[in-house]
């Protein structure tokens, strides 16, 4: 497995690039300081996607940062990723983890202490704590669990996890101190002016708050 750090989680979304591709976002934002990229497309084919995985892959393979891809069992597997993640409506983690097998990254959605528990049974290799707060990047989400409900999971969980949902610059400290070892962010970088800067800063923002922990 290669080896991984969810400090600073990109989830993509070109309609947030503000015209850019995503070749270009996506490498500014690892010169800045990403460490891990997940590739999340909902609105294109099966052929495109592969696509971008493809491109993806040879982008983020001289990083050493590790392509993730969303939902689409058969885009991993196709294009070779190095992980996969899936939330609670997605195809059953233990199908997953038997195709995509014992070297690869696999990460699971929890949305209340329900589905946390329930992912203690399993040997995924990270939780995404979803949604933190509101957000309008994406709208399919559980109610926001809020600073709190990220406490509570971190708590009782066994598992790495990243925040997921509303986190930008002013409140990115408050998610690490609440106990996550990461955070995941959307807009905060695809829609920034500069993604290197805002990748770099917030960055910053989670090692200082991991210090400090």
């Amino acid at each position: 497995m290669l080896p991984f750090d969810l400090s600073l989680y990109l989830v993509t979304d070109r309609s947030l690039s503000l015209g850019r591709t995503l070749s270009e976002v996506v490498e500014a934002a690892v010169k800045g300081g990403v460490t891990m990229v997940q590739l999340r497309e909902k609105d294109c084919s099966g052929k495109e996607f592969y696509e971008l995985a493809m491109l993806m892959k040879t982008l983020l393979k001289p990083y050493k940062v590790p392509l993730i891809i969303n939902d689409r069992l058969d885009i991993a597997l196709a294009c070779d990723a190095d992980g996969l993640h899936i939330g609670q409506d997605d195809i059953p983690y233990p199908i997953v983890r038997k195709l995509m097998g014992k070297d690869k990254i696999i990460g699971l959605s929890v949305e209340n202490i329900e589905d946390t528990i329930e992912a203690n049974n399993l040997d995924v290799d990270y939780i995404g704590i979803s949604p933190v707060f509101s957000t309008l990047t994406k709208t399919d989400t559980a109610s926001a669990l809020g600073l709190d409900g990220v406490k509570e999971i971190t708590r009782i969980s066994k598992h790495p996890s990243v925040g997921i949902g509303g986190i930008n610059q002013s409140n990115a400290k408050d998610i690490i101190h609440a106990g996550a070892d990461g955070i995941s962010v959307v807009s905060a970088i695809m829609s920034a002016n500069d993604p290197s800067l805002a990748a770099s800063e917030l960055r910053k923002i989670v090692n200082e708050s991991k210090n400090k922990k």
